[in-house]
């Protein structure tokens, strides 16, 4: 009786690719749970996202102003007295007491730690940090911290994600979609940037491209831009249109903010993780670290009470040119250090905006030497260093363009987006958002590509030529071999007189049969016929051969012809790292082929 092909769990490696019609992706009818869920999670981000302005805007009201309302207000339009430099501290105290004894999850910008949980954590957040995360965020922020709601938003939307996940029986993949959805909700709801918010899905937190996640990120986007009308109101957050008209080489010039920006992305992170090694080094529990930054908050709003809070109206003072050259100067300086030594104590808040001012505060100096308004240039300094900081130039480039409703600057914000991207890649291993993760002892790897496990056949790997068994050797002949022959593999195919295989022997198999009485004389076809044979097919993956040996539990996988059953050749895990190393060979080993004799 022929061995059975199959596994004797029950999983059937006659199946596989070479089987079916190959698919370009494995996205499945899963995909409809997840669409349904992200209807649900798209009006939570929104919501979530509403909740945190008016806490901020409430928070900002009561500390500096006295009232109880949610109106949009701007700390610089406070009186000077010493609250101004005790408040941020006052804050930072809280927000350290709300780490140590809530959850230390809270300090920071929000999104290495939404990273570290889609990584780490199978995508898997708790109730404490949806509640804790964006009101320490709105504490932050409302008392003076210079900071945006993004960072705290993407945390709060994914938390609401993942949470929402958890009450159903999905994968650590599928709740990782839930969660990037909620998160990328949030960022849409506030600044109106549907694309930029899926972009930044794919650049950052998805680490894939597959539609089964990408299709529940859009649908949940879709949803929160819907209800952005109703919270927030309609259009682009600052509105924005320029009728600079470039000469032939302003894309050069373009690409030259684009440099000058990723310069100082790179000296801004540079600082920000050396500001880091020095509160390290303190003699004090981190409990105590925001209250220092909040020193520093309040010193800096003594200088330049502009460079407090959001910003938002920096921003828009930048794009429509109505702040005075020293007060750009001013901004530039005391936003970028009190910036700096805030985020390194550990409180909580976002990047993106204190970027955006950084950025366009450079791009709108640069512009006073450059042709057009000074504001285009500062658009484009925003778009640069958001791109290049957070290593994500799609993102960059369309959240300028959604913001201020201004399609016809594309070019120009791809071309600084990208040159800022290349500047800070060459410059520096890992991004603001990567180097926070791997100083916790994670590496993260941005870059991906299509797998050569699954654009590899067995037939391409495979050894033609296999040692082989006989079936109809004696069971005293094969225990011989095992014995007596010094290359002998762990295992050996076996197969009739015809090449067909009927089965696969092993020097523990031989092992036992010696301790077995009177089977000598027995044949091999005999002792095996039992034996299930986990197999593989030539036009099978070598992804695929690999699934069988990691289910099946063996170093070595014989390739068969689906007709005859004919054994065609075998696969090796030494074979599976072959390719990895024929991978790197190709993109490691350079020579011309134009020329060669």
């Amino acid at each position: 009786m022929p061995s059975k092909l199959s596994h004797p769990h029950g999983h059937d490696f006659m199946g596989g690719i070479a089987c079916r019609e190959a698919g370009d992706f494995t996205t499945d009818r899963r995909v409809l749970l997840l669409i349904g869920l992200a209807l649900i999670i798209g009006t939570g981000g929104a919501l979530a996202a509403w909740l945190l302005v008016n806490l901020i805007a409430l928070v900002t009201n009561i500390i500096w102003f006295g009232r109880v309302s949610t109106e949009e207000v701007r700390i610089a339009e406070v009186v000077f007295s010493p609250w101004m430099v005790l408040i941020p501290v006052i804050g930072g105290l809280v927000i350290g007491l709300m780490a140590r004894f809530g959850s230390e999850k809270i300090r920071g910008h929000g999104i290495p730690e939404a990273i570290e949980a889609i990584l780490i954590g199978g995508s898997r957040m708790s109730a404490k940090v949806a509640v804790l995360k964006p009101l320490s965020s709105a504490l932050s922020i409302g008392t003076g911290g210079p900071f945006g709601a993004e960072g705290p938003i993407i945390m709060t939307g994914g938390a609401i994600g993942s949470l929402f996940a958890q009450f159903f029986h999905l994968s650590a993949a599928e709740r990782k979609t839930l969660l990037v959805a909620g998160a990328a909700a949030g960022m849409t709801a506030i600044f109106g940037s549907p694309v930029a918010a899926v972009m930044l899905a794919v650049e950052l937190l998805l680490f894939e491209w597959k539609p089964r996640s990408f299709i529940p990120v859009v649908v949940s986007v879709c949803v929160a831009i819907t209800w952005r009308p109703l919270l927030f109101g309609n259009g682009p957050l600052f509105p924005t249109h320029f009728q600079t008209s470039l000469p032939w080489w302003g894309i050069l010039v373009c690409a030259g903010v684009g440099v000058a920006s990723g310069l100082q992305s790179g000296l801004l992170t540079t600082l920000l993780y050396k500001v880091e090694d020095l509160f390290e080094r303190l003699p004090i529990h981190w409990m105590w670290w925001p209250a220092l930054g909040g020193l520093a908050v309040g010193l800096g709003g003594l200088v330049e009470p502009r460079a407090l809070g959001v910003g938002y109206d920096v921003i828009e003072g930048l794009l429509h040119n109505n702040i005075p050259t020293s007060t750009v100067v001013a901004i530039l300086l005391v936003k970028a250090f009190i910036w700096l030594i805030a985020l390194s104590s550990g409180t909580s808040g976002g990047v993106l905006a204190p970027l955006l001012i950084l950025g366009g505060a450079l791009g709108w100096l640069l512009g006073l030497a450059l042709p057009g308004d000074p504001g285009f240039w500062a658009l484009l300094g925003m778009a640069a260093m958001m791109g290049g900081t957070m290593r994500a130039p799609l993102t960059g480039t369309f959240f300028a363009i959604e913001i201020t409703g201004d399609l016809e600057s594309l070019i120009p914000l791809l071309s600084a987006t990208i040159a800022a991207y290349a500047v800070t890649v060459l410059l520096l291993r890992r991004s603001i958002l990567t180097e926070k993760i791997a100083r916790r002892g994670q590496h993260i790897t941005r870059e991906y590509g299509v797998d050569p496990f699954e654009s590899t056949r067995a037939r391409d790997i495979m050894v033609n030529t296999v040692d082989t068994l006989a079936a109809t050797m004696s069971i005293e002949d094969v225990c011989m071999h095992f014995a007596l022959t010094d290359e002998a593999h762990r295992t050996y195919p076996v197969v009739d007189g015809d090449g067909a295989l009927i089965g696969v022997v092993s020097r523990s198999d031989a092992l036992r049969w010696q301790r077995e009485p009177d089977v000598g004389v027995e044949l091999l076809k005999d002792k095996i016929s039992d034996t299930s044979i986990p197999i593989g097919h030539p036009d099978d993956t070598v992804g695929h051969i690999a699934d069988i040996m990691i289910a099946s539990d063996v170093a070595r996988i014989p390739v068969i012809d689906p007709t005859s059953r004919s054994l065609v050749g075998l696969i090796a895990r030494k074979d599976l790292l072959r390719l990895r190393q024929t991978q790197k060979s190709a993109e490691l080993e350079r020579r011309p082929y134009i020329g060669r004799t």
